[in-house]
């Protein structure tokens, strides 16, 4: 695999950001993992973090370098602070950021495929919502979306009063304006979600997890409207040791090309 910090200017934002990703290498003689990669150019799997994190998240506090390695997968992990992934009321333009311009962007630094059939996004907790929203908004851009404990159902917490954010947070992002009914409103949004044109869903949430109740209403509501999605409710807190277990069932659940690892040179070392 190849790892990198990306620094780089975002023009949606007018202002400098970075992103962390991983691109395949094929690889055998690496002692404890073999690298795989695809032919032609590698799927992308965009995979978001959550509210109080940023875009170097996963790499710290999971596997994800290891978990993909024999996959030929690339991951872009990108930073949008504590935005939902919404142009905020009173801040910045971080849907048109993650939805226009990121992808362009990373398509002109690195070689990914642009097929649907290749495209895939994921996340936790806010970047659950983010990783739904994103492909319901846009299913003619991703195969499969996955959610992590996501923050599923942000019209009822707005409308009861019922979400851990801070109200400067929220005031921020949303303003006054309800999210209910809107392209914010990722329940919403699965009245788009139909026929050909639906990307696979997965919803999993651990039952001890504060979110557990809006991944109740979410996949309620995804079955009223005939929406399928593989659904995962097991034991599991809103925590580091839940994603580190789910991002793996995820990344086998990807309808992913098969990747294919370098041949081993017979001449080449392989002691450690």
């Amino acid at each position: 695999m190849a790892l990198m910090r990306v620094d780089f200017y975002s023009e949606a934002l007018t202002l400098s950001t970075s992103m962390t990703v991983i691109l395949p290498q094929r690889t055998s003689s690496q002692i404890g993992m073999a690298g795989g990669a695809t032919a032609g150019d590698p799927p992308v799997l965009y995979l978001l973090h959550g509210l109080t994190d940023d875009d170097t998240i996963w790499l710290r506090r999971t596997a994800i370098e290891r978990y993909v390695a024999p996959l030929g997968l690339a991951v872009v992990m990108p930073q949008v602070g504590r935005s939902f992934y919404t142009d905020e009321t009173h801040g910045n333009r971080y849907w048109t950021f993650l939805s226009a311009e990121l992808p362009e962007l990373c398509r002109s630094f690195f070689r990914l495929s642009d097929r649907r059939e290749d495209t895939f996004v994921a996340g936790l907790s806010m970047g659950g919502y983010g990783a739904v929203k994103w492909a319901l908004r846009e299913p003619e851009r991703f195969a499969a979306a996955a959610s992590l404990s996501g923050a599923l159902d942000l019209a009822h917490r707005a409308q009861h009063r019922d979400h851990p954010v801070d109200p400067a947070v929220w005031h921020t992002v949303f303003g006054d304006r309800a999210v209910a009914g809107t392209d914010d409103d990722t329940v919403a949004l699965l009245d788009r979600a139909s026929g050909e044109n639906r990307p696979a869903l997965y919803v999993a949430c651990g039952t001890e997890d504060f979110l557990y109740e809006d991944n109740l209403r979410f996949v309620a509501a995804a079955r009223e409207r005939g929406v399928p999605l593989t659904v995962d409710f097991s034991p599991g807190a809103h925590d580091w040791a839940y994603w580190d277990a789910k991002i793996r069932d995820v990344l086998a659940w990807l309808p992913l090309p098969a990747a294919t690892a370098v041949a081993a040179d017979p001449g080449a070392d392989a002691t450690g």
